[in-house]
């Protein structure tokens, strides 16, 4: 099984997911990611599975 990036296990099978965004997003997200993750404690593959949905969510996919 493989670690995600805190070196804690993910939450059931996962998937890599690439995406081409201007650094300025890129940096964005990162930082998003980590304030939700230190704030609430849920772990990073949640917050980032949550991101997805809710994007998919609001575009109706």
């Amino acid at each position: 099984m493989d670690l995600d990036q805190t070196g804690a296990e993910p939450v059931g099978d996962t998937e890599r997911l690439t995406l081409q965004v201007d650094r300025d997003l890129f940096r964005a997200f990162q930082r998003c990611v980590w304030i939700i993750v230190h704030e609430t404690g849920r772990p990073q593959i949640e917050i980032m599975n949550e991101m997805v949905r809710d994007f998919l969510i609001k575009h109706d996919c």
